[in-house]
């Protein structure tokens, strides 16, 4: 590097001032060597010389050991910032910016200078040797560092800028070290980060590069058509709230209705400002996070960029305080709900992030391009409340599915993908059902197949119904669709709940009641809690079986135990208001359903008996895969045993094992023999060989 091209880097200006530094340093070794009879001694510092300490004894308080520099006159003991702006051969100058950016007075600027003077010139150890007078201290200390900048730790100015509150130490700037030393003689380190941005190395910090930290660069991210409708980018919320970011420094805690959902759109509106963003998630290896808030918010001020924090860990009081409040932008987000305690005088403000809305299908739209025609792409993500950047990302793995497949892009590659973004937790209290059956397979009357059709229509549209065109009723109530099925058992009310999750794409969750109910007072509702609010944030169907074990009718109080139950309906009761999912509740017995419970449902599908006609139907759609007989006499089964759909289906197993057994096609005598046994197993008399079977 040539002396010309020298001051052209952030390199090379670092090393322009260590020249300066250098000119300090040997004067000051100039004056002190001048009068100190042991400065030839080849063991000095190691040792003190009688002559040396009646030099020293003689010394008056601060005489002789200033050296006041013309760049730090008038000047070396104020507080006053740092102004070489407007000198052209600082242009690349990053301690400028530096200054800048952490509030560093010109004194301040020239002690980080001294201090790291020795991790980028090795030439400075030997002479910080010498001034320290001790051979094996080879950095700055306090007192050196002012020396040089003709003040000293005797003034109260100069000695106010090592507070744990001053900009250098508060910034993390400058390390102090040798705790057990009277300040003047404690040693000044800078941590290698300052040392790298000085030299001109925009690398992350090692200390937050272990995984947490993620540096999101400026410029323009993904096209996001969820702000690209009508209004322009800085009118929507994420670029009304980066706008104000860019603008001042702020701390803001964003709630989102599901996670995921809101930072990603924050965090574009950010870069598309011209703010880098550190996206920091705490995962709970370093604690609560605090540990990393220093260098976290050192590097943004580096970097002048935006901190977006979350989820946050279950106490994010500590690390709330530690960013909030400074001179960086903060935004913080996640589902809990803001609390006014964890940093009460940083200026932190509350906000709830919309939803991503109806832009939604623009955007898998826009990421997926132009997809077959064999299937609505709209009704086919409509059940799934993603948002932006779990879009994107479904959307690719879409893509990569069906590249895997050779095939277009379908409906089960996006709702496969969809289904993964949503991250379901809920497989630790309910068990998970992926639905292989459709409305095909499904033996209904037209009743309450209507009424399956139009909960499927309800699950859909609710986010344009009750959202879009605000037809929900007030009271806090959510966006959630229930259902109640009825009927005696083997009616197909299960069958039909997974036939409305495989149409809407979704998986189906049965909630497990031994794992919900608890006989200890409280813990039923802190199980079902835990459930409503997994389901809240994942597009799932719930399935509450036999719900009237938990939805049952309230009581009059004549004891303790009767009191706590209708705690527990009371709290459903409310819990049903605010859910935002999918849920559907089954019973044998619709009149053990408080009525309370049945005003809070979408919908109420009786599933009836079959007849005759609907039991042959599903006989034959039990067997369609089953090789048969010729004449099974299906119609006379159907009218002489009487049997629900479940019922039907083990029947239909049995005679399966039977011919299996023998190496045959399925025959009439194994029908009955299936039927037969349902009967017993259900207790019912037996009718006796009819005519019409031979």
């Amino acid at each position: 590097m040539t002396g010309a091209t020298a001051g052209k880097t952030p390199g090379g200006a670092l090393l322009a001032r260590l020249a300066e530094l250098r000119e300090r340093v040997a004067g000051l070794v100039e004056r002190r060597s001048a009068d100190d009879p042991t400065a030839a001694d080849p063991l000095r510092g190691l040792y003190v010389t009688p002559e040396t300490a009646r030099r020293l004894a003689a010394q008056a308080p601060g005489e002789a050991e200033r050296y006041i520099g013309e760049r730090f006159e008038g000047q070396a003991n104020a507080g006053e910032p740092a102004d070489e702006a407007s000198d052209p051969s600082r242009a690349s100058d990053r301690s400028v910016t530096l200054a800048g950016r952490f509030g560093l007075s010109a004194l301040d600027l020239h002690i980080l200078l001294a201090a790291l003077a020795p991790d980028v010139d090795r030439g400075f150890e030997p002479l910080y040797g010498y001034l320290n007078d001790d051979v094996g201290r080879r950095r700055a200390t306090v007192a050196l560092a002012l020396d040089l900048a003709g003040t000293g730790p005797y003034e109260p100015a100069a000695r106010a800028r090592f507070h744990p509150a001053a900009p250098l130490l508060s910034g993390g700037l400058l390390v102090i070290e040798d705790e057990d030393r009277p300040l003047p003689g404690r040693a000044l380190r800078v941590p290698e980060r300052v040392v790298a941005h000085l030299l001109g190395d925009d690398g992350l910090d090692p200390e937050l590069g272990a995984g947490e930290v993620e540096l999101m660069t400026a410029g323009q991210p993904p096209a996001d058509p969820a702000g690209s409708d009508a209004r322009t980018e800085d009118e929507t919320f994420a670029g009304r709230l980066a706008v104000l970011a860019s603008e001042r420094p702020l701390a803001v805690h964003l709630r989102e209705r599901r996670p995921g959902t809101a930072a990603a759109p924050v965090t574009d509106g950010l870069r598309r400002a011209g703010l880098p963003v550190l996206r920091y998630r705490p995962d709970g290896r370093r604690g609560d996070g605090t540990g990393l808030a220093g260098a976290l918010l050192r590097e943004a001020r580096l970097r002048r960029a935006a901190v977006v924090v979350g989820p946050l860990p279950e106490q994010p009081d500590g690390l709330v305080r530690a960013l909030a409040g400074r001179d960086v932008p903060v935004i913080f987000f996640g589902s809990e709900p803001y609390d006014p305690g964890w940093a009460p005088d940083s200026g932190l403000f509350a906000l709830d992030a919309p939803d991503a809305g109806a832009a939604a299908d623009e955007v898998w739209s826009t990421e997926l391009g132009v997809v077959d025609d064999g299937f609505d792409l709209a009704a086919a993500v409509a059940p799934y409340r993603l948002g932006a950047a779990q879009i994107r990302r479904a959307a690719r793995a879409a893509t990569a599915l069906a590249a895997f497949d050779g095939t277009p892009v379908t409906a089960a590659h996006v709702q496969h993908s969809a289904r993964q973004q949503s991250a379901p937790l809920l497989d630790r209290h309910a068990r998970r059902i992926r639905p292989a059956v459709g409305f095909d397979g499904l033996v209904l009357p037209p009743e309450p197949q209507t009424l399956l059709h139009e909960l499927v229509q309800r699950a859909r549209h609710r986010e344009k119904v009750l959202g879009e065109w605000r037809l929900r009723t007030g009271g806090g109530r959510g966006r959630g669709v229930v259902a109640l099925f009825a009927g005696e058992s083997g009616t197909g009310k299960t069958l039909s709940a997974e036939v409305v999750a495989g149409e809407l794409g979704l998986d189906l969750y049965v909630v497990e009641l031994s794992a919900v109910v608890d006989k200890y007072i409280g813990e039923t509702e802190k199980n079902l809690e835990r459930i409503f609010s997994e389901a809240d944030r994942t597009d799932a169907v719930l399935l509450f079986d036999e719900a009237d074990a938990v939805f049952g009718k309230r009581s009059e109080v004549k004891s303790s135990h009767d009191r706590y139950a209708n705690l527990e309906s009371a709290y459903l009761l409310q819990r049903l208001e605010a859910f935002d999912g999918i849920a559907v509740l089954t019973t044998n017995l619709r009149a053990n359903i408080d009525e309370a419970f049945t005003r809070r449902l979408d919908l109420v599908v009786d599933f009836p008996f079959p007849d005759a006609e609907q039991r042959i139907a599903l006989w034959r759609s039990c067997l369609a895969a089953t090789p048969c007989a010729d004449d099974l006499a299906l119609d006379v089964c159907a009218k002489e045993y009487e049997l629900s759909g479940g019922a039907i289906r083990s029947a239909a197993v049995t005679a399966g094992y039977l011919a299996a057994g023998r190496g045959e096609a399925v025959s009439a005598e194994d029908i009955r023999a299936g039927a037969r046994r349902e009967y017993r197993k259900m207790g019912r008399l037996v009718p006796d060989a009819s005519p019409l079977w031979d």
